[in-house]
């Protein structure tokens, strides 16, 4: 994946970079490479939200349950993962550092209550989003049986030339099946997407935001070509 970067020398960017897409559309894999190219911190939702489960207490009913909703495909609760990934966010703009987001918001709630804080700490024109459009079908294609890094999560794209990879090309770290990955569960959380984060494209639009929107049936090159030629 690391075949991909194209700038070089380039100033670390005091940007918030969002990107929405359905599952399967690449956007941690597009985060990433953007991370390192314009030296941004990645902050991946899922990441934020394990982080919150691993350190839960069992007795701790109201995160037990959201595990229980992230299992079964479904959303978990938007006032609680907006509180934490706003923590999460204040913590890397005091840091002196520009974020690139994949994952959230994933709401029209969350969105209202996130973008507010993007534009209080970035500015306006800091603020740049990226639409990543796959289809049903291929979101169901690339992410079922989903492979990804067990030692950092990174993912491993459902491409061919990936196939024959058994180790992390980044950590060198073991490569693993996700169990909640299978074409069922996939599917739901596409039509979750529809229905609850697929309207936030429309409602940045509405409120000014220059909305990138990229065709995600192609490679992951060409994916992230098209977004650093329309980025500026």
């Amino acid at each position: 994946m690391s075949d991909f970067y194209y700038l070089v020398n380039i100033e670390p960017r005091l940007w918030a970079v969002v990107i929405v897409g359905p599952p399967g559309a690449g956007k941690d894999t597009q985060a990433e490479l953007l991370a390192t190219e314009l030296g941004l911190v990645q902050l991946k939702t899922s990441e934020i939200i394990e982080e919150k489960f691993s350190l839960a207490s069992p007795d701790d009913h109201i995160i037990q349950e959201q595990i229980k909703i992230k299992d079964s495909g479904g959303i978990n609760d938007s006032t609680l993962v907006t509180e934490w990934f706003i923590e999460r966010l204040r913590k890397v703009h005091a840091d002196g550092r520009g974020v690139v987001v994949s994952g959230s918001p994933r709401a029209l709630s969350e969105a209202e209550a996130e973008m507010p804080v993007f534009e209080e700490l970035y500015k306006a024109e800091g603020v740049k989003v990226i639409y990543i459009k796959v289809s049903e079908e291929e979101s169901v294609k690339r992410n079922s049986f989903r492979r990804v890094c067990e030692k950092n999560g990174h993912p491993i794209p459902n491409f061919p030339e990936y196939e024959s990879l058994t180790v992390c090309p980044q950590d060198g770290g073991s490569i693993i099946t996700r169990k909640d990955d299978t074409p069922e569960t996939i599917s739901h959380r596409y039509k979750v997407y529809t229905e609850q984060t697929e309207p936030i494209v429309d409602f940045l639009s509405k409120k000014g935001y220059n909305v990138i929107t990229i065709n995600g049936e192609q490679s992951i090159e060409n994916v992230h070509r098209d977004i650093l030629d329309k980025l500026w």
